[in-house]
């Protein structure tokens, strides 16, 4: 307990992540409050068949946010920020896309088996509700994640690192789909408010970068034929 503290004193940018809280109260405010008025349906998630499989994907979810969140936090302060940005920023819209448009789906099949995988679904199902469902909280936050870690050199020093981190993510995202938690609808929506977000904290930088790094070779290159 005491290493700890310790660490934390030293790493008060650990501490950030309590903002993150009010979201969470937030978040439950909407469950208890709000009544559904938009059904969210694609043709395309009647193609998609029910796969109890998917729903260890799915709960991965929660060690790979939490593994995100950690591994940011320990090796740079800017990418643990970034990271938080995300989530709390992606979270947030979603929130106020709920309030404007309170939404459901009404795709979950009726769970009877009792074997791991389905009492798993139904505990699920039975923790969340298939309200608030558009876009998706959990494509927003996996890709979140995925994307800071592609953008973290510490990251990028793990042996196919990304590649994985990117696998977790499609399944996680494909998960939503196959155990019927979210439409297809709710997936896209979750990639869109998701661009939001990359574009300024990573894209844009990365190019000024890219450019100011052009500039000084270029400069460099003209003292040396001057």
């Amino acid at each position: 307990m005491r290493s700890l503290k310790a660490y934390l004193s030293e790493n008060k940018h650990f501490y950030w992540i309590l903002l993150l809280l009010p979201l969470l109260v937030w978040f439950k405010l909407l469950e208890f409050n709000l009544v559904p008025k938009y059904m969210v349906h694609s043709f395309i998630d009647d193609l998609i068949p029910f796969s109890k499989v998917f729903i260890i994907p799915y709960i991965l979810w929660f060690p790979y946010i939490a593994y995100g969140v950690l591994f940011t936090g320990r090796h740079n302060r800017s990418d643990y920020l970034k990271l938080l940005i995300f989530i709390g920023g992606g979270m947030s819209i979603a929130y106020i896309f709920y309030m404007f448009f309170p939404n459901a789906q009404e795709l979950r099949p009726t769970i009877t088996a009792n074997d791991p995988l389905s009492l798993l679904v139904r505990f699920i199902y039975w923790s969340d509700t298939p309200t608030n469902v558009f876009p998706s909280i959990h494509v927003i936050n996996a890709v979140a994640v995925d994307v800071a870690l592609h953008h973290s050199e510490a990251f990028s020093q793990k042996k196919g690192g990304k590649w994985l981190s990117s696998l977790i993510m499609i399944l996680i995202c494909l998960s939503t789909m196959f155990v019927k938690q979210h439409s297809v609808l709710d997936v896209a929506g979750g990639l869109v408010v998701s661009a939001f977000f990359i574009v300024p904290l990573y894209l844009i930088p990365k190019r000024r970068v890219v450019i100011e790094s052009m500039t000084a070779q270029t400069a460099s290159e003209q003292h040396e034929f001057s």
